[in-house]
């Protein structure tokens, strides 16, 4: 089954409107031969296998997303061959991209890519500016975009493209250079899916593992993790893997649910892995491996925190937050919140006073202006925030206060200014100041729903379907525009959306909208 895995020929699932799923197949690879007076091209996969393709008069052709004409492509380009059921061939797409986009030796390769290198030392990179993990840079939730949009009802957001076919699951998206990044599922497997952020075209998909299913969706819930020209991508059923974002090669792959003895959660992992440094940081729940730390290079085990009452996983995703000195990474067990020690894995403190037996789902939210930490959860529960207190290569924590106005189920918050925004069960979005505990104002907005933040304001998504564009204003409630998300599925809108290259992204099952959100 492993290495069945490893093939990125796939057959996928395209949904049309009124009708059942209909296969279809795709291939490829990097462009090894082509004939443009007959139509002819010969495609090599990442797995080694080869296969020509006549192109028919009928099939469309792309180039970099664009209409465009045979004779435009070369050996060394990247292609796409679309196919239906029959094997009739629809489409050939076409596209340059950093490991193909030379057809010159690997030597030269490398040379050309150093010398990009020294051109660049010193400019800052547009990587750290994207959207690279799950909640951002920092997994602050906040985006570094702006010239956006800040009245919907005067510039209302233009759909640019959507894209089909990603199958099921939660998967909110990544973002790196001129590739989007999600998880979905196709036949029986669970599959990392690269997107062109220009195009909304599928550039590649990569097998992770075997289908997760339940009742309240199948497939993904977690959203690959971008750390320069790979990604870690971890599946509903432990599924672990590093591939290359270039075309989705498999680097290693193991599943964290077997190799530390830990049983799956009721609705599926959830976590979005943590890169620090040379470390890959994941929460288990084995025995004494309520955290551990991978070597992020080939997977090996670096660490395991063996955390008292060997807490089970629960649905957040870890943090990094240093108090004092000392460097150390926060996650929300079953069981309650946690810290543990960077470098060694060393349990430093735990609370449970916002923690429910059921499902603890949304990322803890560092607030530094006074070295807290506020975390929460639904079920009828809170929020609480905690006070870390350094001492002697130690943190303890206390509790500063707990609030009932902050039952966040699933939806994220965010902390601008020392004020925490959020959705509270049973769809209250509220404002709270992390000074006093103080609940500042509440709306019903959209309802219930998950949120992010840019450019001052609050991009309030329901899982409903519906959108609001929300100030971050720590005085009152002010709205600047709705829309209705088309096309809504009929499972609820849980992915978190994401603000980055003036574009706002909305995941919806088989769907990926994409919406240019910048100023007229």
């Amino acid at each position: 089954m492993r290495s069945k895995r490893l093939f990125s020929l796939t057959v996928c699932l395209l949904f049309t409107f009124g009708v059942a799923k209909v296969e279809a197949a795709i291939f490829s690879g990097s462009i090894t031969s082509l004939s443009a007076a007959q139509k002819q091209v010969t495609i090599k996969s990442t797995q080694g296998k080869e296969k020509s393709f006549s192109i028919p008069d009928s099939a469309s052709t792309t180039y970099n997303g664009k209409k465009s004409q045979f004779d435009q492509f070369k050996v060394g380009q990247r292609a796409t061959v679309f196919t239906t059921a029959s094997g009739t061939i629809t489409r050939l797409s076409v596209r340059d991209v950093i490991a193909s986009k030379s057809s010159g030796t690997v030597s030269q390769l490398k040379k050309e890519m150093k010398a990009k290198k020294r051109a660049n030392v010193g400019k800052p990179s547009p990587v750290s500016q994207q959207w690279t993990q799950f909640r951002g840079p920092g997994r602050t939730n906040i985006s570094t975009e702006t010239g956006l949009s800040k009245d919907w009802n005067q510039s209302p957001p233009k759909l640019l493209w959507t894209a089909r076919g990603l199958g099921e699951g939660y998967s909110s998206v990544s973002l790196s250079g001129n590739l989007v990044f999600t998880m979905g599922t196709k036949a029986n497997e669970e599959v990392v899916i690269a997107i062109d952020v220009n195009t909304g075209e599928i550039v590649w998909t990569q097998p992770n593992g075997s289908v997760f299913k339940d009742g309240q969706g199948n497939g993904p819930r977690s959203t690959p993790t971008v750390d320069g020209d790979v990604l870690y991508a971890l599946g509903a059923s432990g599924d672990l893997s590093r591939m290359s974002t270039r075309n989705g090669s498999m680097e290693w792959t193991k599943n964290i649910l077997q190799d530390f003895g830990a049983s799956n959660i009721v609705w599926g992992i959830s976590e979005s892995p943590l890169i620090d440094g040379d470390k890959l940081i994941c929460s288990p729940g084995g025995q004494g491996a309520a955290m551990v730390a991978l070597n992020k290079q080939n997977g090996s085990t670096i660490w395991k925190a063996a955390v008292p009452g060997n807490p089970k996983a629960a649905y957040s995703s870890p943090i990094k937050v240093t108090v004092g000195g000392v460097q150390q990474y926060v996650n929300f067990t079953h069981d309650g919140i946690m810290g543990v020690e960077a470098q060694s894995g060393t349990p430093l403190w735990g609370n449970n006073r916002a923690a429910n037996k059921t499902a603890n789902c949304s990322a803890p939210i560092f607030f530094p202006g006074n070295n807290s930490i506020f975390y929460a959860s639904g079920y009828g529960t809170g929020g609480a925030l905690l006070r870390l207190t350094p001492a002697q290569n130690r943190v303890s924590a206390q509790l500063g206060f707990f609030t009932q106005d902050m039952k966040n189920h699933h939806g994220g918050m965010v902390e601008v200014d020392g004020f925490l925004y959020g959705s509270s069960d049973p769809g209250v979005l509220t404002c709270i100041n992390l000074t006093n505990g103080e609940t500042v104002w509440q709306n019903r907005s959209v309802g219930k729903g998950a949120l992010t933040c840019a450019n001052g304001h609050i991009y309030m998504r329901s899982e409903a379907g519906p959108l609001a564009l929300v100030e971050v204003n720590p005085k009152a409630y002010v709205e600047k525009g709705r829309f209705d998300q088309p096309e809504r599925s009929g499972k609820p809108a849980w992915p978190h959306p994401v603000v980055a290259d003036g574009k706002l992204f909305l995941r919806d099952q088989d769907l990926l909208l994409c919406y240019d959100v910048k100023a007229n």
